[in-house]
């Protein structure tokens, strides 16, 4: 018999809290509670300044929750909901922010972004990522869209992540490892999270999941280029963002702005792609520039950056993509898996040929 949301909440009211002496439920730190099929997913928010000393607390009701009868894993994220307080703040130096940290056995991170939503970014993240499988690369997936998840659904994965006791074993489909917040909630459940729980939640997604080893993890970014956007900069050491817009221009204005988020944190662009370059008709076979056509290929050029595919908007890939079977795996010899299978060439390139940092010189 699966856990319920009740029994859940029962054993984390047993949970003291050092600093107030009351439960966890009592001081109301629990948030975003979701019970789902034997897998339990939370936060655990502290207050400012209280972060890294909890981290006992989180895996006490971690260990709490595993105790109950029908609990089959638990994702449990520790957040600090007001930020560092200003004496802290005050003590911080003045200078750049230290360099982002790698993710131990995986070789390169990039990022598969747009800067607005409904452009495909989704479906060429998935598809970009099992081309470079294809290729004889250790690829990776990682859906970093909290409020919106794609990956569950274009994978056609219905099942729950287990965990080993300190991290997440990622889900394996079509030869490629996969998170995303989507394995611990429903399609039609909504993740009604903070600023900061997201920014938690994308942290242990990419520090506490068992990737290794991998040659390539593909982070599916969500759109825009807002707070998640930046904690994955600042997180993790990307080694290049691919771009996806369709040719119209409003969605090449908002493609601009996230290559110039990206070049502000200092993220190189690996290139731009058009996605629903054009209709290609099912029944005579003739082409329509139905969102115009060259936008992209123009933009990359004016911006000095590569300009790395265009992909036809075509009925396939959109009924291949909804059936959880994406078009590079269910017809992988057809014409559209070939153009993605080129772009993941591309990518795989200029991975490859991407300046290694040069060594630092450090005086104690």
């Amino acid at each position: 018999m699966a856990a319920t949301r009740e029994d859940v909440l029962k054993a984390l009211d047993q949970v003291i809290d050092p600093v107030s002496g009351r439960t966890v439920v009592q001081e109301d730190m629990i948030q975003g509670l979701v019970v789902k099929d034997g897998h339990v997913g939370f936060v655990l928010e502290v207050a400012a300044g209280r972060g890294p000393q909890s981290e006992p607390l989180r895996k006490i009701c971690e260990a709490m929750v595993l105790g109950v009868a029908g609990v089959k894993s638990v994702t449990a994220v520790l957040t600090a909901h007001e930020g560092q307080p200003p004496e802290k703040a005050a003590e911080r130096p003045r200078h750049a922010p230290p360099a982002p940290q790698g993710i131990p056995g995986v070789g390169a991170i990039i990022a598969v972004a747009s800067g607005k939503g409904g452009v495909g970014k989704s479906t060429v993240a998935v598809n970009l990522a099992l081309s470079l499988s294809r290729l004889g690369l250790k690829v990776g997936l990682l859906d970093s869209d909290i409020y919106g998840p794609s990956v569950p659904r274009l994978l056609g994965i219905r099942e729950r992540p287990e965990a080993d006791g300190k991290r997440i074993n990622p889900i394996v489909k079509f030869g490629i490892k996969t998170m995303s917040i989507g394995f611990l909630v429903g399609e039609d459940e909504a993740v009604v999270w903070r600023g900061p729980m997201v920014q938690s939640a994308l942290s242990q997604m990419m520090a506490d999941v068992n990737w290794a080893p991998l040659d390539v993890l593909v982070l599916d970014m969500p759109p825009g280029t807002g707070d998640a956007q930046l904690t994955i900069t600042q997180r993790v050491p990307l080694k290049g963002a691919v771009i996806v817009s369709t040719p119209q221009d409003i969605a090449l204005i908002d493609a601009k702005k996230g290559i110039a988020m990206f070049r502000k944190t200092q993220v190189p662009i690996l290139g731009i792609v058009e996605n629903m370059s054009v209709f290609v008709c099912p029944d005579c076979g003739h082409s329509h520039a139905i969102f115009g056509h060259g936008g992209a290929r123009e933009t990359a050029q004016q911006l000095g950056v590569p300009f790395l595919a265009e992909i036809p908007l075509v009925t396939r890939i959109r009924e291949t993509s909804d059936a959880g079977t994406p078009v590079s795996v269910s017809d992988s010899s057809g014409p559209e898996a070939e153009a993605f299978l080129q772009l993941a060439k591309k990518v795989a390139a200029a991975l490859e040929n991407s300046p290694r940092p040069a060594p630092k010189i450090v005086l104690e």
